[in-house]
């Protein structure tokens, strides 16, 4: 070790210093071209990289050398070399040696190597050092006659404040220094702002570069990174945001200084172009002073520079371990705290068997040399020096590193899966083996390795640059901002299912006439999507309105949520207008759909619409427009059209009994029926028009919301002649289905109509007029049969309540008088009709005695109801009849529950329940239902007919014609039979059987 005093010199040495954005870079490599040969040192791989292609272009490849600790392109030739400080020789023959961001001998992890080549590197004609402004009072005091000259910024820095992440402007990098930190800004800007391209130190150089060139290219706006951006960095960046200013230096958690903060500010504006910087995030905002030495950039000067020796005595470990820890020979540089490699020595030399092997000055020397090994991977020193062990034990031992360690070591990183830090880890660790395969005389087969690592490294960096960009970009948003700012014409491609899809990426969906953007968008790319969109689209609404306008109603379809669709897609929807059967369409149509083309589809859809309702609701429409209509007729057609269809009978009653047999016909022929509860339209008892009428009544009351809306004639559709009624559902939604609610159980209007053709044979009948008819009781009274609740698909608890709800009235009979006094009736009846001489005797006496003998209760005390009509309802769906053979069953029809006989259990017999005979109820005007109808008006209303006042009006029977003659006087009339049924099978474990087996008994 020498110690003579270390005598300095800056003959021949420039320093040009400056702020960032000074060309002091470019200047550097304009001087080293010049040159006959040089060699240019540079603090980052990536920009020995970036300087390497720029030299390239400018002398050729052939004669650039670039040299890393990782990579080694040499051309055999080569006049110029571009270097990573690190890699740069301590001695050349060069004649020009550039020495970049010198401000760096300060740094406590890596400033001892950059002092050492200001100290002693020197170019044969010239020397330039490049640095920030603050090393000029260390330099021309450790360098003797150095020249300085200083370069202003080529453009004015400006202090922005602070703003939140997502109100940064565009073109801005975020500064961070923690891994973490930088994945949840990037996270957070790719929600808001479309995408980020992210640089951190442990990512490598070919991962860096593309990161950096997504940012370049404009694809994303904004950057995300570390500190290595301040070291010379070449990027477009107008604004710098920390939102961090705290940092690990390798040995502590510190704030960045000011110089610091200036070098990473500096890198807003670019040439001539100004830039800003601020703060974001958590970060306070900066003080006045800091912000006018950062836009003035004036700081305080280095007063020390980190030093470590490069006399090293290998004579043995200690010695070496000793000429490290030596002191600065001058005043100015400071001892190196420990680094890497001396750490890695300190772990080395306390195992034994490194010292056995480190006997020798060369053995030690090796071990020196091993320990220069940096520590990508950022792992423990112990561990690091474990490493570093096994390489220098197959050194000393073999003189080369074993090749089956080697490639074990290199196949555990060889592999593409995983998150970001697992392929960040990978590449540290490849990084590891690519350093290895470049340090001469350590393989066997150097060239080999150096091909495998640097395959395996570019492998996993385009991974790791696939999952960056998949995580922090959304290649969508990034892809039409930047075609937006181009101004160029955008390719637009709309799939079948209403997809679209701008340059090659889904936007949104177009149904109709509406873009709905995709939900997935946000902040940002929200507003990218929808300008994307709206520039591609806009000459496909006018070409849509065209189809649209031309379209056939086949193509066209309106929903029962009052939605008018083209082929699926929505395109209008219904609102009330002056008048229930004139609904208003409002546009479902974005706004760029203007004009003309806007007026032609509003016209096509009125068209429908009223072509709609002029077709389902057809009878309706005649209805309104009934000109030949006067008087009560046209009273009652309006009050129809304004009931969309179905009036009880009961609440236009008068007016009903006061039209004449003309004004009747009209209306029947413009399709309205009489009924004997309803006066209706059938043609409206279709699902279709149901569902239209329903629609209309909604849109008109603000009923679309309400409970029940379309459940009703969903249930009318299915078949259903009648359904339980929801308490919760609107009930008028009953009634513009044709249903009536009659107790728990909604019936159709229609399906009353044939209960009536059931109910009025049984009423009309009497003793001695014929064959009783089933539910027939002895006159004006009739008892339920199973025909009459098959019809309405009703229990005997719903028939007591729908027959209440019409109007009728029950009187409880008890079971067995009820079925011996119809056994009576149906014996004289048989009677009746034997040949004369056959129905005497103690047979038709014991039958007649029989029928008197009736319960008085049982007789007939009431008169009939307005006769109901017999008219069979216009609809598709005719539910059949099923009527017993045998009157027993219909008085088993009425018992509720079971009426006699033994339990099925095996029980005491039960008493039976009574029957209920059902009669018409009183009018409140004490005149019962049916009479004081217009004379003559039973016989010319036909199936409507019913009584004269004061006595009773018969049909003529089956048969009866003119030619009856006048001395035998006119037959008896009768009400029309019931229709024929097939008959109904009775369960023998029904009430029913019971009450025929009682009624069996009791003849015995």
């Amino acid at each position: 070790m020498h110690n003579t005093p270390l005598i300095l010199s800056g003959r021949d040495v420039t320093a040009v210093l400056g702020p960032t954005n000074t060309g002091k870079t470019h200047l550097a490599i304009e001087r080293m071209v010049a040159h006959s040969s040089g060699v240019i040192g540079l603090p980052l791989r990536l920009l020995a990289r970036e300087v390497y292609g720029r030299v390239a272009e400018k002398v050729g490849t052939a004669n650039v050398a670039l040299i890393t600790g990782e990579e080694k392109i040499m051309p055999p030739g080569a006049r110029y070399s571009v270097c990573t400080v690190e890699a740069m020789p301590r001695q050349t023959d060069a004649a020009f040696v550039a020495i970049d961001e010198v401000q760096l001998a300060g740094d406590l992890e890596r400033g001892h190597i950059f002092t050492d080549r200001i100290l002693h590197l020197r170019g044969r004609e010239e020397t330039l050092l490049l640095g920030a402004a603050t090393m000029r009072g260390i330099l021309e005091k450790l360098l003797k006659g150095i020249s300085v000259v200083t370069r202003p910024r080529m453009s004015h820095l400006a202090y922005a404040g602070s703003k939140k992440i997502t109100r940064l402007p565009r073109r801005s990098a975020i500064v961070a220094f923690s891994a973490d930190e930088v994945y949840a800004i990037g996270e957070l800007i790719r929600r808001q702002r479309g995408g980020v391209a992210v640089v951190l130190g442990a990512l490598s150089p070919r991962t860096r570069n593309a990161q950096v060139g997504l940012y370049q290219s404009g694809d994303v706006d904004f950057l995300v990174a570390t500190d290595a951006i301040g070291m010379g960095l070449n990027l477009d960046v107008d604004h710098v945001a920390f939102a961090q200013t705290r940092k690990f230096d390798g040995f502590q958690y510190r704030n960045l200084n000011p110089a610091e903060l200036g070098q990473v500010a500096g890198r807003a504006g670019r040439h001539t172009r100004d830039g800003t910087f601020g703060v974001t995030g958590q970060v306070d905002p900066l003080d006045e002073e800091l912000v006018e030495k950062l836009e003035s950039h004036m700081f305080d000067p280095v007063k020390m520079l980190q030093w470590r020796t490069a006399e090293f005595d290998f004579s043995n470990l200690d010695a070496l371990a000793r000429s490290i820890e030596a002191l600065p020979p001058v005043e100015g540089l400071t001892r190196a705290l420990p680094a890497v490699d001396a750490q890695a020595l300190g772990f080395l030399s306390r195992d034994p068997d490194i010292r056995k092997l480190a006997t020798t000055r060369e053995r030690v020397s090796l071990l020196w040399d091993v320990c220069a090994l940096p520590d990508y991977r950022r792992i423990a020193p112990a561990q690091h020096a474990d490493i570093i062990g096994a390489l220098y034990s197959d050194l000393a031992r073999d003189g080369r590193v074993d090749e089956d360690y080697m490639a074990e070591q290199v196949r555990r990183a060889d592999r593409t899966d995983g998150d970001i830090d697992t392929l960040s880890a990978r590449v540290a660790q490849i990084r590891t083996w690519t350093f290895v395969s470049h340090r001469p005389q350590w393989l066997a087969d150097p060239a080999h390795w150096q091909e495998k690592t640097r395959e395996i490294e570019d492998r996993l960096s385009d991974a790791l640059h696939e999952r960056l960009t998949k995580r922090f970009v959304d290649r969508r948003t990034s892809v039409l901002m930047k075609r937006l700012r181009e101004n160029t014409m955008l390719e637009a491609e709309i799939s079948p299912s209403g997809d679209v899809l701008v340059e090659g990426h889904h936007v949104g969906e177009l149904q109709g006439f509406r873009f709905t953007a995709d939900r997935t968008a946000e902040g940002e790319d929200a507003k990218a999507v929808r300008a994307a969109a709206q520039k591609a689209l806009a000459g496909e609404f006018e070409a849509r309105a065209e189809r649209f306008a031309a379209c056939a109603n086949g193509d066209l379809a309106l929903g029962s949520d009052g939605a008018l669709r083209w082929l699926g897609a929505p395109v209008a929807t219904l609102v009330a207008g002056e008048e229930m059967l004139k609904p208003r369409a409002v546009l479902l149509a974005d706004e760029q759909l203007t004009g003309t083309a806007r007026d032609k589809v509003a016209a096509r859809v009125a068209r429908f619409v009223a072509y709609q309702v002029d077709t389902l609701l057809k009878p309706l429409v005649d209805l309104a427009a009934a000109d030949p209509l006067d008087g009560l007729a046209r009273g009652i057609a309006f009050r129809l059209v304004e009931k969309l269809g179905v009036i009880d009978r009961r609440d236009i009653a008068n007016d009903v009994k006061s039209l004449d047999q003309q004004a009747r016909g009209q209306l029947r022929r413009l399709g309205v029926r009489f009924g004997a509860y309803h006066v209706f339209i059938p043609a409206l008892l279709k699902p279709a028009p149901a569902g239209l009428v329903t629609l209309l009544w909604a849109v008109a009351n603000d009923g679309k919301e309400k409970s029940g809306f379309g459940d009703v004639v969903a249930a009318m559709a299915a078949g259903r002649t009648s359904v339980v009624t929801d308490p919760a559902f609107e009930r008028e939604f009953y009634r513009l289905a044709g249903f009536r609610i009659l107790g728990r159980r909604a019936v159709r209007v229609d399906i009353l109509e044939r209960l009536a053709d059931l109910i009025r044979p049984a009423l009309d009948w009497s003793p001695g007029s014929g064959k009783r008819p089933e539910g027939g009781y002895g006159g004006r009274a009739f008892v339920v049969t199973p025909a009459m609740m098959s019809i309405l698909g009703a229990t005997a608890e719903d028939m007591e309540e729908i027959l209440k709800g019409l109007g009728y009235r029950a009187e409880p009979n008890d079971a067995s008088a009820v079925a011996a006094r119809l056994a009576g009736f149906d014996s004289a009846t048989v009677a009746a009709e034997a040949p004369k001489g056959e129905g005497t005797g103690a047979g038709g006496e014991e039958a007649a005695t029989n029928a008197e003998a009736a319960p008085a209760e049982a007789s007939e005390t009431a008169s009939s109801s307005e006769s109901p009509a017999v008219e069979t309802p216009a609809t598709d769906d005719d539910v059949p009849v099923a009527a017993p053979d045998k009157p027993e069953a219909a008085i088993a029809a009425a018992a509720e529950g079971p009426v006699g006989g033994a339990d099925p259990d095996g029980g005491e017999p039960e008493e039976p329940k009574p029957v209920l005979v059902w009669r018409q109820a009183a009018r409140p005007d004490n005149r019962q239902h049916g009479r004081g109808r217009n004379r003559g008006e039973s016989t010319r209303e036909g199936q409507e007919g019913g009584e004269k006042r004061g006595f009773r009006t018969k049909r003529p029977p089956k048969g009866a014609g003119k030619g009856a003659g006048k001395g035998g006087g006119k037959p008896p009339m009768q009400a029309r039979p019931p229709r024929r049924e097939a008959a109904v099978r009775i369960d023998p474990d029904s009430p029913f059987a019971k009450l025929a087996a009682l009624k069996d008994k009791m003849g015995k």
